[in-house]
């Protein structure tokens, strides 16, 4: 059994995958070329944003907007202390500190209350990730964010193609983020990520800086890095993105099975009644996490943890953050990641589903 099936996909895929990136070879175009134009204006379709700009990486996609907004020294960008690092790391490259926060017991996203009560005259950004593939709550948090005069980005890396409301992933906040790496809900083969706003603006100078800064060949108007998104990557994504609302409907009916058997033997997630969850991952709360892992490898189960340590306490800003997230320290002790994937049998959702119970006696 896999944890996120990429074979099996491809698989499916293949003749339209192959035909896409010898395509990109026919034409010798592997650096923005026509692919990469197509993808960007099927990505700001899809999501019904005006700018979306393909990148190298969903890490390089969360630095830009703090760039072009001038964030960096002096200043401080409030983020979640449950999530993966790169989220805080780009604070801190841009040379801001980042300032870690609690998160919503229910939903594991940024609570807008710890938010709120986080802002300093010092504050000039929050980045809520939407983790596991739900959305958090922008409305509330952007409300509270622009009363003070502080920009919002959605780090949407798990959760491309979530809906709140009925509104996509990636269209709400002043600029947004996503990751294409493999195991995400639609991901490439290798590093990718993209930007999404409705400034032209702030879209115009992210597209110099991720360019080394060039707003011509050899002409370089601000310090800028290389960050484009290789025209293969964004071939071989534009192929899954036909592709993608099915595979959501895929990623709910597998999580809806899990739910089902394993409700009321550990904590199933729950996703709030105006969400729409993309399913990036499938997390539970479990007692004896490391115990269960274990058993469950030993049946040839795998299984993965997100995340068993607050960023807060991490070596490399435990000495500098000292807080404490006591929502974000209990589920990180105790969350568990189970495989999810489209192409999961019901075959496969029984076993891990009856070795779970097995292993709690039930």
């Amino acid at each position: 059994m896999e944890f996120c099936d990429l074979k099996k996909q491809y698989d499916l895929y293949k003749t339209e995958i192959d035909k896409a990136i010898q395509g990109v070879i026919d034409t010798t175009s592997f650096i923005k070329g026509p692919a990469l134009t197509e993808f960007e204006k099927n990505l700001a379709k899809y999501t019904g944003i005006k700018h979306a700009i393909g990148c190298a990486s969903g890490t390089d996609a969360l630095v830009l907007p703090l760039m072009a907004w001038g964030i960096g020294v002096g200043d401080e960008v409030i983020v979640p202390d449950f999530t993966f690092i790169a989220t805080a790391e780009m604070v801190s490259f841009a040379g801001a500190t980042p300032v870690f926060v609690d998160v919503d017991p229910i939903t594991y996203n940024m609570s807008p209350k710890a938010f709120e009560n986080a802002i300093t005259d010092k504050t000039k950004a929050v980045i809520p990730v939407s983790i596991f593939g739900q959305m958090a709550d922008l409305d509330e948090i952007i409300e509270i964010a622009h009363k003070h005069g502080i920009k919002v980005i959605e780090d949407g890396a798990q959760s491309f193609g979530a809906e709140s409301k009925g509104r996509k992933s990636c269209s709400i906040a002043d600029c947004s983020t996503t990751s294409f790496f493999p195991a995400k809900p639609l991901g490439c083969y290798g590093d990718g990520g993209a930007v999404f706003t409705n400034n032209d603006e702030l879209a115009n100078k992210m597209r110099i800086i991720l360019n080394h800064g060039q707003v011509k060949r050899y002409h370089h108007s601000v310090v800028g890095f290389n960050g484009r998104l290789d025209t293969i990557q964004a071939a071989i994504l534009d192929v899954k993105l036909s592709h993608f609302e099915d595979e959501i409907v895929l990623r709910n009916k597998v999580a809806s099975e899990y739910t089902k058997r394993l409700k009321g033997i550990v904590g199933t997630p729950e996703v709030l009644v105006e969400n729409n969850s993309v399913w990036a991952q499938y997390t539970i709360m479990v007692e004896k996490r490391d115990e269960l892992a274990d058993y469950l490898k030993q049946n040839d189960i795998p299984t993965s943890v997100h995340y068993p340590i607050p960023l807060s306490q991490q070596d490399v800003y435990r000495n500098e953050a000292k807080v404490s997230n006591p929502v974000t320290e209990k589920i990180s002790a105790r969350v568990l990641s189970l495989p999810m994937h489209p192409f999961l049998t019901t075959e496969e959702i029984d076993l891990v589903c009856n070795t779970i119970k097995a292993f709690y006696g039930k």
